[in-house]
């Protein structure tokens, strides 16, 4: 009798046992948030060290470690047009020890569609903030007789297939964007995929495409060898203010290229938000202001919300465009 009434209690002792140390569990991990960061962060950059896109990250973040008290050392792992970087920030620890680069233009909002990936982009990552808009351009050789993005199509309209013009690749972000303004106006060019700008600039410099859409040299353009007909971002550029954007022209058309900040996706609120307050001081610091100047990007600010929502928007609306293409089911 004894027996059957101890059973009943010691099962009622080993349920509680776990809820009394749970508490002894979960403080060790507050506290770790609490003291965040106690130890250097880890920054992947998903391309070359040297290039424009890792200068403004490293500029960046020089005027950041100040504010979140711990180096930040930069890691780079380029490849996978920019997926191998982004995979290993998706797939860190989610302790605010290994953050990157955000995904952005072909694997933000096509890649993941096309092609089988590690991560993906909403689902497995943390928007932190956005801190640049990246100057894509339509241009053409300085001697070009088109004086404006309307002479453009005006020819097309008027030799249908004979406007050819040059991207880094098929189904790229410029490539997508062009198909979308051709649509619109109903006319008919014929698109050169390359291996990269300096390929498609060297052939417009060629005179082998009538126009070039997508990243292009600022030495060739102030060179006087190139000239801008029309930026793919949402900001006017303050360098070349008369130059209208896609939407000046009334193309509802988006170009996601940006640089932003993120983090695995369960990364504690917490944590995020001193990430993002800590990056978003830097982006105010002048040395910041002016090295961003002189590489020739747009600042354009997102907070952690904003950031989201439009990676979201432009993901989804990405999707809907290569599902008109009859690229994706």
């Amino acid at each position: 009798m004894k027996s059957r009434l101890l059973k009943p209690r010691m099962s009622i002792l080993l349920f509680l046992i776990p809820l009394l140390l749970l508490p002894e569990l979960v403080h060790p991990q507050e506290e770790e948030i609490a003291k965040y960061p106690s130890r250097p962060v880890t920054f992947i950059v998903a391309f070359p060290a040297g290039g424009s896109t890792d200068l403004s990250y490293r500029l960046l973040i020089k005027e950041t470690e100040k504010y979140l008290g711990q180096p930040i050392v930069v890691v780079n792992k380029p490849g996978g047009g920019g997926t191998i970087g982004v995979s290993a920030v998706a797939s860190a620890k989610p302790d605010g020890y290994t953050i990157g680069m955000s995904p952005s233009g072909g694997f933000l909002a096509i890649i993941p569609y096309l092609e089988k990936i590690p991560y993906h982009p909403l689902k497995d990552l943390k928007y932190i903030m956005q801190f640049a808009d990246l100057n894509f351009g339509a241009l053409v050789k300085a001697d070009s007789p088109f004086k404006s993005f309307k002479d453009l199509i005006a020819y097309a309209r008027q030799n249908p297939k004979k406007l050819t013009y040059g991207t880094n690749a098929p189904n790229s972000i410029s490539n997508l964007i062009m198909e979308q303004v051709a649509k619109k106006e109903g006319v008919q060019m014929t698109h050169i995929p390359f291996k990269g700008s300096a390929d498609y600039q060297t052939a417009l410099l060629g005179g082998h495409v009538f126009f070039t859409v997508g990243e292009f040299s600022y030495s060739l353009l102030e060179g006087g060898q190139t000239r801008v007909l029309l930026f793919l971002g949402e900001k006017r550029s303050e360098e070349y203010p008369q130059i209208p954007t896609l939407k000046d022209l009334g193309y509802d058309i988006p170009c996601p290229v940006f640089n932003g900040v993120a983090g695995p996706k369960d990364l504690p609120d917490e944590i995020a938000k001193k990430l993002e307050e800590a990056f978003t001081k830097g982006t105010k610091e002048q040395a910041f202001i002016k090295g961003m100047k002189d590489l020739h990007v747009t600042l354009l600010h997102r907070s952690s919300k904003e950031f989201t929502d439009h990676a979201t928007y432009n993901y989804e609306r990405f999707g809907k465009i290569l599902k008109e293409m009859g690229l994706i089911k």
